[in-house]
């Protein structure tokens, strides 16, 4: 059986918003940033607290949301973070380009090998580390809310009401249930094997041997998402599910609020656009405050 996120009704401006709004502003605030290539910090930090405003207004609580930001935060700051830090790479060809003062050098070295070298860390990189991790919580925090937030029973219909075909819809509307389900079934895997004596927390070693005792937990639980699978499929198609179009059950319409929020995406992509291609405004370039800055400590 297919599970969702913890989603429930909060009754707030977000949920009250339709579906597709959601979506397409999402989309549309992703585009801004990326479609241009935005790079400008004096743009970027405008739309992040526009949506951690929009995230606030949701009122999704911590305990419900406290695993998924603890992995956002390793792969943003952890990853992105320190691959602009170190490498300047992702970003605009400015970045290593530009003359900038070196701050200090780190050393890597090949293990188990004399091979190594000094890594420099310049002003510039320091700050397009700082913008890149501010672009991408920009665009996290408008995603995290919506499987929270939406009830699971209108994702096919959003989609479906976007243009998408009823295949594509209906594979959305799994692909949002995959993961949870996945969870649920591991959980289940670990509480099973736990009631069989099977240690799995007080372990010496640390990280790396607790990973190694959940690796056998991997078959079972791969073994049941292919046999949930395997039912899903046979429902539809005991449903005789693509040999006409489909018909859905709910229905969505637009209020003035989702007009609002549709023009606010649009409007912020073209200016972004014309900013961009227009005027030339949005490239990278390192602040002088921030140098004097940094170059000061």
């Amino acid at each position: 059986m297919l599970v969702t996120w913890k989603y429930r009704p909060r009754n707030t401006f977000i949920q009250r918003l339709d579906p597709r709004t959601r979506l397409i502003f999402m989309f549309s605030i992703i585009l801004a940033l990326t479609v241009p290539e935005i790079w400008d910090f004096r743009i970027i930090l405008p739309l992040f607290f526009l949506s951690l405003t929009l995230y606030l207004m949701a009122r999704i609580e911590w305990k419900d949301v406290r695993r998924v930001w603890i992995f956002i935060f390793i792969l943003v700051i952890f990853i992105v973070g320190l691959n602009g830090l170190l490498s300047g790479r992702g970003g605009p060809s400015s970045v290593t380009n530009l003359p900038s003062p070196v701050l200090f050098n780190v050393p890597i070295k090949i293990p188990f090998t004399d091979i190594g070298w000094d890594v420099p860390i310049t002003v510039s990189k320091t700050w397009f580390a700082l913008t890149q991790i501010t672009r991408m919580f920009t665009m996290t925090l408008l995603a995290i809310p919506i499987p929270y937030t939406i009830d699971p029973n209108i994702y096919g219909t959003a989609f479906r009401r976007m243009g998408a075909s009823d295949k594509v819809s209906f594979t959305m509307d799994l692909a949002f249930r995959f993961l949870p389900t996945f969870a649920r079934d591991f959980i289940i895997t670990m509480d099973a094997q736990r009631a069989r004596g099977y240690e799995i927390e007080k372990l010496n070693g640390g990280i790396p041997e607790r990973l190694r005792k959940l690796a056998p937990f991997i078959i079972p639980v791969v073994m049941q998402s292919t046999v949930t699978g395997e039912e899903v499929i046979d429902a539809m198609d005991l449903r005789a599910f693509g040999t006409a179009p489909r018909t859905w059950l709910k229905q969505l319409t637009y209020a003035l609020r989702d007009y609002f929020i549709l023009g606010l995406g649009f409007a912020i992509f073209v200016a972004c656009c014309v900013l961009k291609w227009g005027f030339g405004f949005g490239g990278y370039f390192v602040p002088e405050f921030f140098s004097n800055w940094i170059l000061g400590l």
